[in-house]
């Protein structure tokens, strides 16, 4: 049979009565795209129906193939039409006496070629042994198609080799379409048929290489899975979004146009799916902003609006939801889809389900999303969904739009899903993000994001006049300014200006305690804000010994590092230990699992900083946190410890919780200055306190005269917070002066001229 040229695709799926002309096509492919993809997909199901699919290479005839053959066959040869005609008889019986001519006639044809070019009557018996071979084993099943009107396939993926091609043209020659797919290109087979005698390369318009990790096997794969999310779809909806389609660009004029003015087309509901980064108008944002949402709820349309979060899921709402365990998505994307009920109106059912279904066969896609993971984001969609489709689409009807507001942005990839899913039901999306240094996590084709040059801090939608503030244009000119001066990196800053602070401990000469103690803390080294913390670099000294034996001056030194805000301690216990503390009888209830329990310290009864700035408060308890997160202490998460950590520290003197109200990060931070003059230790709760105020951000000196280690009994070996200074020899029984009466100001040194002119008078 003939060797035609195939003008497209689809010519070769057409029976031989309705080819141009009356013959087979026979072609390779050395690349691919799309179109190409789906045309092998295609063929390697009409091969396997009616055919052969060869992937690699052909096996060569084995000893017992070899052996079987020659049982039946014996050692005879003759390069004779008849001979092969009669032996194909014996050898194929089913294969009727016009096959048996087609075949044989090609078989002869090319063994006579290859006596033409020389090969001897051996290298032909080995040759037609082989033909005889591969006809039996591999391609017996499909010689029965030969000559019918719809003709059998082969397809071969691989780098052909001569006898292969040899075997391949036989069986083209007697009737049979062949697409070869060459991953490797051409070079393979161009040795065999330098000029492209035997079959003709297919080149289409935009086709690529073959991807490395091409097989027939991973499109079977794909193919499988496509016609497994075919079945997981439900009965398609009879309505569509047209999104953003009918938009102008004009922003929040594109959000007021009436539903029934964004398009006439019955079957599409016509939504928007908008992002405002930034503010377009400081003076009149807000107020734009009410007026909206006025506007939408006098419509009578639907409006949910959220303001930051979208608040989680109870575990009401999510034991409402049926799950199972799935090995594979085709089985959880159904099953976890039938728990969208909307029985008000069943083609918007059917709508959900599919944008569900969509959604998450998209995600599945994404590296890392196992099975337990891809439920739980199912599973986070389908409350969001059940929680606000009464007020979203109550009564809903065509070609009806509700509307969601999302003030903040997106924080999380769940958010973000159920964000796009809204995108694609009758509501129109708004995400709101007026401060523009803010990002959202949403990233969707669909997606409109218009960006303005202004930015504003807001944190909730204004929805009621009551809330409703607008600032005038000096306002927010004053408040730019501000944001100019006083940036992080300006070293300028507002009282205040900072809420959270990291400090750290500052590791000194004794003689640079004296020059820092009274600096502000933005002048010191290593401080530093970043992302509105601050970090603060603290003191925190053991200073052993008094320098020079000089007992005058050794009070001087400390008297000179008293201010305003310093807590002086004389003597050791600050706080006895064990002394009565009504914190300790519920510090079990405020520390639970390794954690304070926040809500329950601040509605409790005996906590007494709610007067304090929400800031205070937070640092207060961070720092708490911390400080038994750290296990400075001894006998934390060991015996009990953290529980006077807690009760400690929740019991704070009025005094000392003032100062850290007054406490501003970037000036002059509180001081506390212990002395330690004789032999008793500081007890559980004054490490627990001075360790506390260190993390809070107090600057703590110790003096010790005597270097007796009254500070160490309670830290974890280590864990000492404080740095160490000796600074002369240890002195006993000093007792503490009048300080009213000491001196802050070092005794001036006579120069050897006044001694000299003093004695001479």
């Amino acid at each position: 049979m003939n060797h035609i040229p195939l003008g497209k695709f689809d010519d070769f799926f057409k029976p031989l009565s309705s080819r141009p002309s009356k013959g087979c096509y026979f072609c390779r492919i050395n690349g691919c795209n799309e179109e190409v993809i789906g045309f092998i997909k295609q063929y390697d199901t009409k091969a396997r129906q009616r055919g052969v699919v060869i992937e690699g290479r052909l096996p060569n005839p084995d000893i017992k193939n070899l052996s079987y053959y020659s049982e039946i066959m014996g050692e005879d040869f003759r390069l004779d039409k008849l001979f092969i005609s009669s032996a194909l008889r014996k050898w194929l019986p089913r294969v009727d006496f016009n096959r048996n001519q087609q075949i044989s006639s090609a078989i002869y044809n090319m063994l006579s070629d290859l006596q033409r070019k020389g090969k001897n009557e051996n290298m032909l018996k080995n040759a037609y042994i082989k033909f005889m071979c591969w006809l039996y084993y591999k391609f017996e099943r499909m010689l029965s198609y030969l000559g019918s009107d719809e003709p059998p396939k082969i397809l071969y993926d691989g780098d052909v080799s001569s006898y292969e091609l040899m075997m391949l043209r036989i069986l083209s020659t007697a009737g049979t379409d062949i697409v070869m797919v060459q991953c490797h290109g051409d070079a393979a087979y161009l040795q065999q048929d330098p000029r492209s005698e035997y079959s003709e390369e297919l080149r289409i318009s935009g086709m690529q290489p073959f991807p490395a990790d091409f097989s027939l096997q991973k499109l079977r794969q794909e193919k499988a899975q496509e016609a497994a999310v075919q079945r997981i779809y439900g009965p398609e909806p009879s309505i569509k979004a047209c999104t953003n389609a009918w938009v102008q660009g004009r922003g929040f004029d594109d959000l007021k146009t009436p539903i029934t003015s964004r398009g006439n087309d019955s079957k599409f509901f016509y939504n928007c799916f908008f992002r405002m980064n930034g503010v377009h108008d400081k003076v009149s944002y807000t107020s734009d902003l009410y007026r909206y949402q006025l506007d939408v709820k006098n419509s009578g349309r639907k409006i949910v609006i959220v303001d930051e979060v979208i608040p989680q899921p109870t575990f009401e709402e999510i034991n409402k939801i049926r799950k199972g365990n799935y090995a594979r998505v085709e089985q959880l994307i159904p099953d976890m889809a039938s728990n969208i009920s909307f029985p008000q109106n069943i083609e918007l059912q059917k709508l959900m389900s599919k944008v569900f279904t969509d959604l998450m066969l998209e995600i599945s896609k994404e590296p890392g999303n196992n099975m337990s993971r891809l439920t739980n984001r199912a599973v986070y969609l389908l409350c969001w969904l059940k929680r606000y489709s009464p007020v979203l689409f109550e009564g809903w009807k065509m070609p009806e739009v509700a509307c969601y507001i999302y003030l903040g942005g997106c924080r999380n990839e769940n958010e973000a899903l159920f964000i796009r899913m809204l995108a694609r039901l009758p509501v129109d999306v708004l995400i709101l993000i007026p401060d523009k240094n803010k990002k959202g996590a949403v990233e969707d084709s669909l997606l409109l994001d218009f960006n303005y040059d202004d930015s504003l801090q807001l944190s909730k939608y204004p929805q009621d006049s009551a809330e409703l503030r607008v600032g005038t244009v000096a306002y927010h000119a004053e408040r730019e300014l501000d944001k100019i001066m006083y940036d992080d990196d300006s070293g300028i800053y507002r009282t205040q200006q900072y809420g959270r602070a990291d400090p750290i401990v500052l590791r000194t000469m004794y003689e640079e305690i004296d020059i820092l103690w009274k600096e502000e803390l933005k002048y010191r080294p290593n401080f530093g804000v970043s992302n509105g913390v601050v970090t603060i670099p603290v003191i925190f000294s053991k200073i052993c010994g008094v320098k020079d034996n000089n007992v005058e001056n050794y009070w001087i030194s400390v008297k000179r590092l008293f201010t305003s805000d310093s807590l002086v301690f004389d003597h050791f216990p600050i706080i006895p230990q064990g002394m009565s503390n009504p914190v300790r009888s519920v510090a079990t209830e405020f520390f639970k699992n390794g954690r304070l329990q926040r809500d329950v310290i601040k509605q409790h009864r005996l906590y007494n900083y709610g007067v304090l700035r929400e800031e205070a408060q937070q640092h207060i308890l961070d720092k708490l946190q911390i400080l038994i997160n750290e296990r400075f202490i001894k006998g934390t998460f060991e015996n009990g410890t953290e529980y006077t950590i807690v009760s400690t520290i929740l019991s704070l003197d009025t005094t000392v919780v003032r100062l850290i109200q007054k406490f501003d990060f970037t000036k002059v931070n509180p001081k506390v200055i212990c002395l330690s003059l004789n032999e008793n230790s500081m007890s559980l709760e004054d490490t627990i306190f001075l360790t506390f105020l260190s993390l809070v951000g107090f600057d703590v000196a110790i003096f010790v005269p005597t270097g007796y280690q009254t500070v160490e009994r309670w830290f974890n070996s280590g864990k000492e917070r404080f740095d160490v200074h000796q600074i002369g020899d240890y002195v006993y029984d000093l007792r503490v002066p009048n300080f009213s009466r000491v001196s802050d100001k070092f005794p001036t040194k006579k120069s050897w001229r006044d001694k000299f002119f003093k004695k001479g008078k």
